[in-house]
């Protein structure tokens, strides 16, 4: 199993040019923000009547999503992980929020297809495929780069 450096330093190969990086910065985030709002558009019922969760904010289906990918998180690196359970929450927490202004799945579809149009054109500048075209576990490694690249 590879480390959370090793991972970092390979996602790095396509992401040398300020200009993309910079529109990781925003677009990654955005692109996990929104794929948490999709998946708490899913009618939760099932889980909160079947573990008595009340709450909207944990009985979701982002929240079990949520905690495999913690699980992936925690095994690179446990400063990764409380990065990401902070950061996670967080967008459980705002997705929560806007869900009470906006309809949160057409919203959520909105930020996600702006964010991946942002995506496709850091890379066009860049030259270079998005990494997960080689490996789909980037689309996992995205967001932690950015949160390591930013806490520097």
């Amino acid at each position: 199993m590879k480390t959370a450096q090793q991972w970092y330093d390979e996602y790095a190969v396509s992401h040398q040019n300020e200009t993309n990086q910079k529109i990781h910065y925003i677009c990654v985030p955005a692109i996990f923000f929104s794929i948490v709002g999709m998946i708490m558009s899913i009618p939760s019922g099932f889980i909160q009547n079947t573990l008595g969760i009340s709450n909207p904010m944990i009985g979701n289906w982002a929240s079990i999503v949520m905690v495999f990918l913690l699980i992936f998180y925690i095994r690179l690196s446990f400063t990764l992980f409380l990065r990401m359970l902070g950061f996670g929450v967080l967008t459980i927490i705002g997705n929560y929020y806007l869900g009470q202004y906006l309809p949160l799945f057409i919203t959520s579809v909105a930020i996600f297809v702006a964010a991946w149009i942002g995506q496709f054109y850091g890379h066009h500048i860049e030259g270079k495929k998005p990494s997960f075209i080689k490996d789909l576990q980037f689309l996992l490694i995205g967001p932690a780069w950015v949160l390591e690249k930013l806490s520097k």
